[in-house]
């Protein structure tokens, strides 16, 4: 019997899979615990619907994550921060304020998550990687300028 998975079944498949499973398995297990509805005509067809949609929303937000990403490319954002002799920072700049930065000369939203740096003790110039969607990610400067 073909069946709809309702949600992910260990060693049968993830939510949206249309498996074969035996009549009894689906109609004794999957059927009364919710994991599974009988693949009808109408029941694929909407499936069929669910996936074309969630597929074009993907895509959309692929194409406006690789737009942000050009607009992005290269850019540059200054941070003060205060700093003593040598330029060592009192404190650290981290993603979540290099990404506050981004947000506020920008204005955009970008989650401390998506910024890839280490903690900056000292003031400079640095290369930071600002990851946009999973395989979209761009490079921007930041540099730390001290404030005394």
């Amino acid at each position: 019997m073909k069946v709809i998975l309702l949600q992910d079944v260990k060693k049968l498949g993830k939510k949206g899979d249309v498996i074969e499973a035996s009549d009894g398995y689906a109609r004794n297990y999957l059927f009364p615990k919710k994991l599974a509805m009988e693949a009808t005509a109408n029941e694929l067809h909407v499936l069929n619907v669910k996936k074309e949609n969630e597929r074009k929303k993907k895509l959309a937000e692929l194409e406006e994550a690789q737009k942000l990403a050009a607009d992005l490319k290269g850019k540059e954002v200054n941070i003060e921060a205060k700093a003593g002799d040598g330029g060592r920072l009192f404190g650290a700049i981290t993603n979540k304020d290099i990404a506050e930065a981004i947000n506020s000369k920008f204005n955009l939203s970008i989650d401390k998550k998506k910024v890839v740096v280490g903690t900056i003790k000292v003031a400079g110039g640095y290369d930071v990687e600002v990851k946009l969607y999973p395989e979209v990610s761009t490079k921007m400067k930041v540099v730390i300028v001290p404030k005394q």
